[in-house]
C-alpha cells in the first residue's frame, strides 16, 4: 500500500510516522508514504498558495491550481505501475463518516491512496471537479487541517495490511476483544487501595472468558 499525501505541512507527520508500528511497516516496506506540497507548484514568487475567499468572510482558501498540480504529480508517479488502483480522499467535516469497515474495503481494493489535506478555510472546491475523489470525515468536529485525519486513516488502513501488525490476529476488530484489558501484577496497589484483575480472567476457562469479553464490548 502506498500513501500519497497532499499537504502544506508534511513535517506534521514526522513524529507519528517515525514511531512504533507505522515506522516498522515503512521500514519493512509493507507501506510507503510520500508527500507533495502544493507550495512547490505555486506560480507566486513567494510560493504563496492561499487567497481570500469569494463572497468575503474570514480566513483564507487554498488555491485550486497548486493543489491540482500536486495531485497530478502523485498520479503521474502512481501510473508507472500499470497494476495500480488509486483512490483519492478529500478530508471534509461534511464528508462520509470514516469507519473500520471503510478501511478494510479500501485496503482490499486499492494499491495507492491519495490524501488531500486542507488548511485554513479549506481548498477551492473546483479541485474536486478536476479529479474523482471522495469526501471523508473522521468525526463530527472541525479540525485545523486535514493532516490529523490523514494520520488516522493511514493508521487504520495500514492495520488491515497483512504483516503490518506482525501477527495478523492482533486485529482487535477481527477477534473477541473487550475495551478493558489487564496485565501483571494480579493486584495493583495505589495510594493504599488495592485493584484486582477480574477473577474470570484468571480462571483458565476460555468459554467464560469469551463470554465476559462479549459483555464488555
Amino acid at each position: 500500500m502506498r500513501f500519497h499525501i497532499i499537504s502544506l505541512f508534511p513535517g506534521a507527520f514526522d513524529s507519528y510516522l517515525n514511531e512504533s508500528i507505522i515506522a516498522r511497516a515503512i521500514e519493512d516496506k509493507k507501506i510507503k508514504v510520500e508527500f507533495y506540497n502544493p507550495r512547490d507548484y505555486s506560480l507566486d514568487k513567494w510560493k504563496r498558495v492561499d487567497q481570500k475567499p469569494y463572497s468575503g468572510g474570514p480566513g483564507m482558501v487554498i488555491q485550486a491550481l497548486p493543489t491540482a498540480k500536486a495531485i497530478e504529480k502523485a498520479l503521474t508517479k502512481i501510473k508507472r505501475n500499470k497494476k495500480a488502483k488509486t483512490k483519492i480522499i478529500f478530508f471534509s467535516p461534511g464528508g462520509k463518516q470514516f469507519t473500520t469497515t471503510y478501511a478494510k474495503n479500501v485496503a482490499k481494493k486499492y494499491t495507492d491512496i491519495i490524501f488531500v489535506c486542507g488548511r485554513y478555510e479549506g481548498i477551492d472546491a473546483r479541485v474536486k471537479k478536476v479529479f474523482k475523489m471522495e469526501d471523508i470525515s473522521v468525526g463530527e468536529f472541525v479540525l485545523t487541517g486535514g493532516e490529523l485525519p490523514a494520520m488516522i486513516v493511514l493508521d487504520c488502513v495500514s492495520r488491515q495490511i497483512e504483516g503490518v501488525l506482525g501477527n495478523f490476529s492482533s486485529l482487535e476488530e477481527s477477534r473477541i476483544s473487550s475495551h478493558d484489558v489487564y496485565t501483571r501484577p494480579e493486584v495493583f496497589e495505589y495510594k493504599g487501595k488495592k485493584y484486582k484483575v477480574p477473577k474470570v480472567l484468571l480462571s483458565g476457562d476460555h468459554k467464560k472468558i469469551e463470554d465476559w469479553k462479549m459483555k464488555k464490548k
